[in-house]
């Protein structure tokens, strides 16, 4: 019985992943967790380096969002984005931005 605990464990974890996911609200307007990232110089660089297509569907995720948000309306339930389906498309490029940036204040360092 100990050993199905950790299993047990996972699937209610992923449930309150799934629940919090959803209590947030983005997905509602089809935005991506990555979408709601605060743009500060790391962030910023990070965008530059993203490949055109992700860059442009990322902008029109965000437009889409205002739209939504000026008019107070969500998207239908079946266009909301889905726990599965949110890819997190920014962040090895954020974590590439800040190894650099890391890297090169230990160089400053020196």
């Amino acid at each position: 019985m100990a050993a199905r605990a950790p299993a047990q464990t996972g699937r209610m974890l992923l449930g309150f992943r799934k629940w919090y996911y959803n209590l947030c609200g983005f997905n509602k307007l089809g935005l991506m967790r990555d979408d709601t990232i605060y743009e500060d110089s790391d962030v910023k660089e990070a965008l530059n380096r993203l490949p055109e297509n992700l860059y442009n569907e990322r902008i029109f995720r965000v437009k889409r969002a205002l739209d939504l948000s000026l008019k107070q309306q969500i998207l239908p339930k079946d266009q909301w984005t889905k726990y599965e389906e949110d890819v997190k498309y920014l962040t090895p490029y954020l974590e590439e931005v800040v190894r650099e940036r890391k890297e090169k204040e230990e160089w400053m360092k020196k």
